[in-house]
């Protein structure tokens, strides 16, 4: 299945995008930000760095462009920094945090900026490679870690739940920032700027040839 023909269907799996006025506003401050100039508002320049690695990782370039071509990077670290609760953002900063420690501690490296993607693909690749049962489990251990943080109970988390964790919510990230993209809700996704006539029952094969509406 090509890029095109899979981001048709990613609304089957992942459900619709709201389109929130702080949604936009995260898209429409992404889609101009010079890459090579980009300073991260929320992570550090180095786990900046791994960032845009990893997305192009979850959405290479093939028929259309990688995640970091259209921003996506951009816009999942202000995602964090502006719409991720406080408890949101400590857990996506300390189960990164695991991730890169893993890519380290495999590749023999001493510091995040050295990473390749040949080192985080097998950390990226094991992290999400877990049964169903398993994805339970691992969603009830991070659960009960942020609810024991909100207490003021502070305890450890299994450094493979958190990569889990960290992985997880990455990908769910960057298909939202890559489907949110100005490219992509043109060029790949069902693009009607002018609202027509609504439909409330229509076929979706009918309607937009099987595309997912990009607004």
């Amino acid at each position: 299945m090509d890029r095109r023909n899979a981001l048709r269907n990613m609304g089957l799996s992942l459900g619709y995008v709201v389109a929130t006025p702080t949604l936009i506003s995260l898209v429409q401050s992404c889609k101009n930000e010079p890459i090579i100039s980009w300073t991260p508002d929320f992570f550090s320049l180095e786990q900046g760095q791994v960032l845009t690695q990893l997305v192009d990782i979850i959405l290479p370039k093939s028929d259309s462009p990688s995640a970091s071509e259209v921003n996506t990077h951009i816009f999942i670290d202000r995602f964090a920094n502006e719409v991720m609760e406080k408890k949101q953002q400590d857990f996506i900063k300390m189960s990164m945090g695991k991730f890169i420690d893993k890519a380290l501690k495999d590749s023999g490296k001493k510091s995040a900026e050295d990473l390749t993607p040949e080192d985080l693909e097998p950390v990226l690749a094991e992290a999400l490679k877990v049964s169903k049962e398993d994805q339970t489990k691992n969603f009830e251990l991070i659960n009960s870690y942020t609810e024991a943080m909100d207490g003021g109970n502070p305890q450890e988390l299994d450094e493979g739940v958190a990569r889990f964790g960290f992985a997880n919510s990455l990908r769910g990230l960057t298909i939202l920032g890559y489907k949110t993209s100005e490219y992509v809700g043109e060029n790949v996704l069902d693009y009607l700027p002018v609202p027509g006539e609504y439909i409330a029952c229509g076929d979706l094969q009918e309607l937009t040839g099987g595309k997912a509406w990009s607004l």
